[in-house]
């Protein structure tokens, strides 16, 4: 079979070569599925770069969540067990954690539904709690997992302001239908955040970019505020003053999406039910900026790495869908 492999640790568009490799072989509890869908994450490209807090070892096949079909028949999504990755024909997958494909949605949505959507509604719901009629701020209001986040932010009823980077993002955001869209390029997001909340700040803040963004975010937080911290795509981790957490009484909640395959997958499962219901009536619909073939995966997972993506890019093994 076709697969995109990483010999050695280097940005993406340099280490993922595209080679003929014999297919996974499926181990006590997995199952074979051909890939229809490979979404494009941030993730990849650490992986790439051996910066992930999981490290394969070498060499290794990116990507993380797909959709595809077992040999029996069902359609499925499935987090491929690396070192075997998504970026190929076909991936294994435990058998326990597959989860049937929304009908809704099609192959590329399907996948690109998964770990941003997941990540959005535990980050959300669970941790933060967010009520309907609260303010919602969302960095990278555009991308993969800000795009997920400020859908399922006005499915809960929050009003949703999107932090992005540059004009062309801003017009995305603004589709996706957030209230306020900030351009953090010219605009200050901390005066902006309080002038659209009459002073009160956001009650809610997704942030999965870190760096200057936790900075400004903790500079409108709201009394009683919730900080969720789903990643650091800048780069940049930041360091929290807790003395400031204390004077200005918010909270910062830490989200790691995957643990909860292991320490609650039957809330992983339940939270799938409310994505695919969401998906049946029209409430989210993963924003798929880019369908690409197999050939065209490196050059995809580059531009997640370099930020110049919206939305998600998909990779179609088998051709367009």
């Amino acid at each position: 079979m076709q697969a995109w492999r990483v010999h050695r640790n280097g940005e993406p568009g340099q280490v993922m070569r595209l080679e003929e490799t014999p297919g996974p072989t499926p181990g006590d509890g997995q199952v074979r599925v051909e890939v229809r869908a490979a979404s494009v994450n941030f993730p990849d490209a650490l992986l790439c770069r051996g910066q992930y807090q999981v490290r394969p070892p070498l060499p290794f096949t990116p990507g993380v969540e797909v959709c595809g079909v077992t040999e029996d028949g069902r359609r499925v999504l499935a987090t491929p067990a690396l070192p075997h990755g998504g970026f190929a024909e076909y991936v294994v997958a435990d058998e326990a954690a597959l989860l049937p494909a929304p009908d809704a949605l099609d192959d590329a949505e399907a996948a690109a539904l998964h770990i941003g959507y997941q990540t959005g509604w535990f980050g959300l719901h669970r941790r933060a709690r967010l009520q309907p009629g609260e303010t919602l701020l969302v960095h990278a209001a555009a991308g993969g997992v800000g795009s997920a986040a400020v859908q399922l932010g006005r499915a809960a009823g929050a009003k949703v302001i999107g932090v992005v980077g540059g004009p062309e993002k801003a017009a995305v955001a603004r589709e996706l239908g957030c209230d306020l869209v900030v351009d953090r390029r010219s605009e200050d997001i901390v005066a902006a955040v309080k002038e659209a909340t009459g002073g009160r700040g956001a009650d809610v803040v997704y942030d999965p970019v870190g760096g200057d963004a936790y900075a400004k975010s903790v500079k409108c937080i709201a009394f009683e505020g919730r900080v969720v911290v789903v990643g650091f795509a800048s780069g940049v981790i930041p360091t929290p003053a807790l003395n400031h957490a204390l004077v200005k009484n918010y909270s910062v909640l830490g989200l790691h999406w995957g643990l909860y395959n292991t320490k609650d997958p039957a809330a992983v499962r339940a939270c799938h039910d409310e994505l695919t219901e969401l998906a049946a009536r029209g409430a989210v619909k993963p924003l798929i900026s880019d369908r690409v073939a197999m050939a065209d995966a490196a050059k995809a997972v580059q531009r997640v790495a370099d930020g110049t993506s919206t939305g998600r890019i998909v990779v179609l093994p088998g051709g367009a869908r």
